[in-house]
Order: structure tokens, then C-alpha cells, then sequence
């Protein structure tokens, strides 16, 4: 019951990350389900954690497309691009040691915190459409994200934001909004793969997704309300995630012998 217990407020906060900056809310997912929930296999954790990530991230778009935050065409074109890449990335990511793939996962949150601080303020565009200039940077950019997604098991909310901005130039509310398609369809896809070989813990996965839609909810009401200072809520995230990558590091060395 404390396990379950656990799972639900950890998905409250992952969904409500979700729901107020798009991006980090899957990120945080794997290390809180491991470190947090207590999951001892960090497999069973990426493949649970990506479900119940899909899930929270369908709630938020709801909540999202009511206000008018969702580019549709452009979010449509990144996450079909995507869809194949995750599956693949899920079966390397299925094959390899699971701590090796935690530790990994930790660098690749340095880099994606790195990138936040970078993209942070930026106004955007916001009556950007699909066109031919951009078509082509969203395929390429959604191809190159499902992989990543997959791999890690993760949605790649934080890497589709930055993502959907390169490609687009929308405002980073619109590209909040939007992220949360390709968040959906990558989690799902990995999900899928994760459960087809019986990596998935359904109940936890069931009150993680409870907990989430709370918090999705919660956040993106506060999402719109604070659209104006954006920088300095990504500034807040990058740094969360910094401080959870270095943990991960920390733990994930020790379980190598690299230290």
C-alpha cells in the first residue's frame, strides 16, 4: 500500500509538470519510480513510467486544446515521424543493462537542462503553420526525438518543446500545448513495446496515471496564467533536473563500480 501510495504522488507531480511546462514532467518520471516508488527493476520502471506518462499527457492535452494551445498540424507531423523511432529505440533500450541505461539517461538530462537554460524567454511566433520551410525540420526533428523517447522509455516531452521551437519558432506555450501529442504517442508506443515483454507493473501504473491527471489539470491552469514568466519557470526545471541527474549519477556509479 505505501508503494501505491508513493506511485500516486509521484504521478501527481510528473503531471503536474507536465501540465505547466510540457517538457520534464518524463524526465522525472524514471528516476521517481525507481528512487522514489521504490521499483527495483529499472526496465519494469522506464516501461511503467512511459504508460502512465502517455496517459497524464493525454489529460493535459485536453486541457490545452480547450484553451487553444495546440498547433495541431505541426504536432500531428512531429509525432507521426516519431511513432517509428520509438518503437526502435524501445527494443535497444529494452536490451541493454538497466543501470547502464539509468546512467545514461543521467547525462541526457544534463544535456536537455543545458538546452533549457538556452531556449528559456524566447518569445515565438504565434501564428506559425505547417508549411514547406518547416515540414521538413519537424520530420526530422520528430524522427530523431521518438528514438530518443523510446530508448529511454520515456515521453521526450523535454526534448520535444526545444524541439517543436527549432523547428517552428511557435511561443513556448503553443509549443507546451503541442508537445504533449508526440509526449502521447511516444510513451504509448514505448509503453507497448515494454509491455509485449511483460515490463509494465499495472498497478502502480494505474494510480501514478490517478495522481497525474490531478496535477496535469492543476498545471495547466497555472500554465496559462503564468505564460508571461516562462523563462523563469524552465530556469527552475533545468536546475530540478540538474540536481536529479547528478543523484542519478551518483547512485548509478555505485551500482557499476566506477566507484
Amino acid at each position: 500500500m505505501l508503494e501505491l501510495l508513493f506511485g500516486a504522488l509521484a504521478g501527481s507531480a510528473v503531471g503536474f509538470t507536465l501540465g505547466l511546462v510540457g517538457g520534464g514532467g518524463s524526465i522525472l518520471a524514471v528516476p521517481l519510480m525507481v528512487y522514489f516508488v521504490g521499483v527495483d527493476d529499472p526496465h519494469v520502471a522506464i516501461g511503467t513510467s512511459a504508460l502512465a506518462v502517455a496517459a497524464n499527457a493525454l489529460i493535459g492535452l485536453g486541457s490545452h486544446a480547450r484553451k487553444r494551445n495546440v498547433k495541431w498540424r505541426c504536432a500531428a507531423t512531429f509525432a507521426t515521424a516519431g511513432v517509428a523511432g520509438a518503437w526502435t529505440g524501445a527494443m535497444l533500450g529494452r536490451a541493454m543493462d538497466g543501470q547502464m541505461l539509468l546512467a545514461l539517461f543521467a547525462l541526457l538530462m544534463l544535456l536537455v537542462a543545458g538546452l533549457m537554460f538556452r531556449s528559456r524567454g524566447r518569445p515565438g511566433n504565434p501564428a506559425v503553420v505547417l508549411n514547406r520551410g518547416n515540414a521538413l525540420k519537424l520530420l526530422g526533428s520528430g524522427a530523431g526525438t521518438g528514438l530518443l523517447s523510446g530508448f529511454f522509455g520515456i515521453g521526450g516531452g523535454f526534448l520535444v518543446v526545444p524541439g517543436l521551437i527549432a523547428s517552428t519558432g511557435m511561443p513556448i506555450l503553443f509549443a507546451v500545448g503541442s508537445s504533449l501529442v508526440a509526449v502521447a504517442a511516444f510513451g504509448l508506443t514505448t509503453a507497448l513495446s515494454y509491455a509485449s515483454a511483460g515490463l509494465v507493473d499495472w498497478p502502480i501504473a494505474a494510480v501514478f496515471i490517478a495522481g497525474g491527471a490531478i496535477g496535469s489539470l492543476s498545471g495547466t491552469r497555472l500554465a496559462t496564467r503564468l505564460a508571461d514568466r516562462k523563462g523563469v519557470l524552465t530556469l527552475v526545471l533545468a536546475g530540478l533536473i540538474i540536481f536529479v541527474a547528478l543523484y542519478m549519477l551518483y547512485r548509478t556509479a555505485g551500482e557499476l563500480g566506477w566507484t
